[in-house]
């Protein structure tokens, strides 16, 4: 959708101070920078995790666990980790729950935060001062849940989905999983107040002439977003405050020996997580909507089928939770209904997948590096929405449960999807944030060693699971070795290349050539101020046309 401002600012903004300005600012340019930032660096903290997971599946039989390894020998002084038998256990619920609460979620809100109020031609969000407080819960929520490490019986080992009867006080005695369920209350309040400030300003903050259908596609994911969180997450606090008085208050919503039911955990639980699958991905949908439009040089195709296909998805998401639990013993009839509802989202994703291939069709395609985050999005997010179909019916469901296909699944739809959104993302707004172009060559050696490896660590997990391989287990049958030790080199090599990200966009920050206001020639508001964005976004109010 093409827009056109009036008027903009051509000022500079001013230069950032220490700790204490980003302590204290209410610019939403600025929160949405720490949001990134912080993701960043608990992106790094949840792959040091899979490092270890994989290290220890690296061949049969015990690596890691069991083992002691000094990190430092000072003679008078030893600094010693020991791996007891539940640290794997800890690494993969925790390595979960950081990749989806501290990272994923994070960066997807960095992005809207930046970007969205100038999309929409806002001066800032709806509520500043909400917007800061909303931001600064979130490290000190991941510190708490990092801390959890340190108190005796160390850290959740239940899995990030914290399923009864594991997590009940007998059979997880420590504070780690209260300290868990505190950090994911934290980051869920922060979720809840950014949603509702995402709302409020999409809703009533858009320049004259912008109605809610001349609305970027990015400004429409985030606030289809906004109400999926506001739905869903209050949903999984109840259910983790149950958890939380089962352990330490006496009450047996979920423990069977008081008339609880296990069971209903999962209902609750899945209320909130299936929808939190689409929390992570919708945004996603709207930043490849904005990338390939753009380096198409076409109008995106079936704008309105587009924006009411992600509202179908997000409706439907919250109607199908129960696909997760087909093996807990439930109703055939039950089955049924889930199976056809699941199959049924299909509908709405293929509709957007076809949008953007039309889009593509006959377009002047620019292989930016941002497009080809864009490209490989669209293929690889295929992929795992086709296993999550294959997982929707129930006698393919009882075989894969629980095995790695489950792992090949979700990782297809987290990583190759929203990962290389959030990429696509980064690289494509780089210049409005910073003012500077990357660096071209870095970019795209990026791109290809992160699509190779991604697919050598994930795509051999399918095989894995089809072989019946379980996960959450430390050792193995010799014959997954093979294939365990493909995925395991491919996850190292993966972590590495992480790294050529942060040298690339930090020293473009500072070395990079300068972007100019829309070097892209990109339609949208935020590309008509200048590169980094002025402090007030703009002088005058635009006016779209």
């Amino acid at each position: 959708m093409s827009h056109t401002a009036v008027a903009n600012n051509a000022h500079t903004s001013p230069k950032k101070k220490g700790f204490l300005y980003y302590l204290t600012t209410v610019n939403h340019k600025d929160i949405g920078a720490m949001y990134l930032v912080t993701a960043l660096a608990f992106f790094f903290i949840g792959g040091l995790m899979a490092m270890f997971i994989r290290a220890e599946l690296m061949a049969e039989g015990y690596q890691l666990v069991g083992q002691t390894i000094t990190l430092m020998d000072l003679g008078f002084w030893q600094w010693k980790v020991s791996f007891g038998p539940d640290f794997f256990n800890q690494m993969t619920a925790m390595h979960a729950t950081f990749m989806i609460f501290f990272a994923i979620i994070p960066a997807l809100l960095g992005l809207g935060n930046y970007v969205v109020p100038i999309m929409i031609g806002s001066p800032d969000m709806a509520f500043p001062r909400l917007n800061n407080w909303s931001f600064w819960i979130l490290p000190f929520a991941g510190m708490l849940m990092l801390g959890s490490f340190l108190v005796p019986g160390g850290a959740n080992a239940a899995g990030w989905t914290v399923y009864p009867p594991l997590t009940n006080a007998q059979y997880s005695p420590g504070a780690g999983i209260d300290m868990w369920i505190l950090a994911v209350h934290l980051a869920g309040a922060s979720s809840i107040l950014g949603a509702i400030n995402f709302i409020v300003t999409i809703l009533n903050m858009r320049a004259p002439g912008m109605t809610l259908f001349k609305m970027p596609m990015f400004s429409w994911s985030m606030l289809i977003t906004a109400w999926l969180q506001l739905v869903a997450t209050p949903v999984l606090a109840g259910a983790v405050t149950m958890l939380l008085t089962d352990r330490n208050f006496g009450t047996s919503f979920f423990n069977m020996a008081g008339g609880g039911d296990p069971v209903l955990f999962q209902h609750i639980f899945w209320f909130y997580s299936h929808p939190a699958v689409y929390i992570m991905i919708l945004p996603a949908f709207g930043i490849i909507s904005q990338v390939i439009e753009t380096f198409s040089r076409k109008p995106l195709f079936g704008y309105a089928t587009m924006v009411w296909a992600m509202a179908g998805i997000a409706i439907l998401g919250c109607l199908v939770w129960a696909h997760h639990m087909f093996t807990v013993g439930m109703d055939p009839r039950a089955q049924i209904v889930f199976m056809f509802m699941t199959m049924f989202i299909a509908v709405p994703t293929g509709i957007k997948i076809f949008n953007w291939l039309a889009t593509m069709w006959q377009g002047t395609l620019d292989f930016t590096v941002p497009m080809k985050y864009a490209i490989a999005f669209v293929g690889m997010f295929t992929i795992g929405g086709l296993s999550g179909v294959m997982l929707a019916i129930p006698p393919i469901d009882y075989a894969m449960h629980d095995t790695y296909f489950v792992v090949a699944h979700i990782h297809y739809v987290l990583f190759a999807g929203s990962f290389l959104g959030i990429m696509a993302g980064i690289y494509y707004w780089f210049p409005k944030i910073t003012g500077r172009m990357y660096n071209e060559k870095w970019g795209n050696i990026h791109f290809w060693l992160t699509f190779i490896f991604s697919n050598l660590t994930f795509f051999p997990m399918h095989f894995l699971g089809l072989m019946g391989m379980p996960r959450r287990i430390p050792n193995y049958h010799p014959m997954y070795t093979d294939l365990n030790l493909i995925a395991s080199i491919g996850s190292f090599a993966l972590g590495a290349v992480q790294i050529i990200l942060v040298i690339n966009f930090f020293y473009s920050k500072k070395h990079g050539k300068p972007a100019g206001d829309n070097p892209w020639g990109a339609k949208t508001l935020e590309w008509s101020v200048s590169s980094p964005p002025p402090e007030h976004n703009f002088e005058k109010m635009p006016v779209v046309k």
